[in-house]
């Protein structure tokens, strides 16, 4: 069948932890079964959390005992991958019978990745993708992923892909994943900008193809009791504003903004034939005569050993 039904669930890592988080997660069980959601698309950095305005303690040139003790914290509340949290993931997707698509911050020994997991109903975890760059600052604790972690899944609602926050941003990445006949773009963030929804539909627009972006939400220092450096007392951390959109980047739901919910609404993949008549960026709208994109999609390891 070509229509179907997907979501944006808009919540946030909470302050107790990863553990406090996934069971957040499971709690919407019921709300997922009733929308009759067969992918649902959660924000960036959400097992794990994204620790925004935390500093780590890092000067140019020094960095001070008490950033090592925060990112000690940091790695602790990570997830491996497959780990318990993914076998409660795989769990959730087959109850509800829904793909999921999450962002996590992923431990791989002792360093760190912003990881996007991709769960089937039947199969449980079948693929990730680790963010090629992190942005600005992001950068001095998670690493970057490589070639080998760009996948397209195929799901009930069609062929689905991901990427992360501002790779949405890359133009050549975008374009290796149109490529690869994404139906429904997966986008995690915390992007809670108006900027970041013109993105959205500029990323549907292009590609031809629906987007489902999920943000975080997350409340302000003054509710959490806490102090974030330059950054207002009173205003939310991170405001949401998760929505979805069609291939002719048309808002079909959203945007959420200022709490949680499940945002549904429903695709009809019969669409993207229309959609592509006159613009098929990697098709009959590309130049190949002119252009030419290659992908690297080989792992690289720091260390490799080489055995006869």
């Amino acid at each position: 069948m070509s229509k179907s039904i997907v979501a944006a669930l808009q919540i946030g890592a909470l302050p107790g932890g990863k553990a406090d988080t996934l069971e957040q997660i499971l709690s919407y069980e019921e709300a997922i079964i009733e929308s009759g959601a067969c992918l649902v698309v959660m924000p960036e950095a959400l097992l794990g959390g994204y620790p925004k305005g935390e500093t780590f303690g890092t000067q140019l040139g020094y960095r001070l005992p008490e950033g090592r003790e925060a990112f000690a914290r940091y790695h602790a509340n990570a997830i491996d991958v497959p780990g318990p949290e993914t076998e409660a993931l795989a769990g959730l997707s087959a109850r509800t019978g829904a793909n999921l698509v999450l962002g996590v911050i992923e431990r791989n020994g002792h360093s760190l990745f912003c990881t996007v997991l991709f769960f089937d109903p039947q199969a449980g975890l079948v693929a990730k993708h680790r963010k090629l760059m992190p942005t600005g600052t992001e950068r001095l604790i998670w690493g970057k992923g490589d070639g080998s972690t760009l996948p397209v899944v195929e799901g009930k609602a069609g062929r689905i892909g991901s990427a992360v926050c501002w790779e949405n941003y890359m133009p050549l990445l975008r374009t290796a994943m149109y490529a690869k006949g994404v139906d429904v773009w997966c986008a995690p963030t915390v992007d809670e900008r108006e900027m970041w929804r013109v993105t959205m539909r500029h990323v549907a627009c292009e590609g031809r193809c629906f987007v489902v972006t999920a943000c975080q939400v997350q409340p302000s220092p003054a509710v959490l009791g806490s102090r974030v450096e330059n950054w207002p007392d009173e205003r939310p951390l991170i405001n949401g504003g998760s929505l979805i959109v069609g291939p002719m980047g048309d808002v079909l739901a959203g945007p959420l903004v200022g709490e949680a919910g499940l945002l549904t609404a429903e695709i009809d993949t019969d669409e993207l034939v229309r959609a592509r008549y006159d613009f098929d960026v990697t098709g009959h709208y590309s130049r190949p005569d002119v252009f030419e994109l290659r992908v690297d999609e080989r792992a690289k390891p720091g260390v490799r050993f080489i055995q006869d």
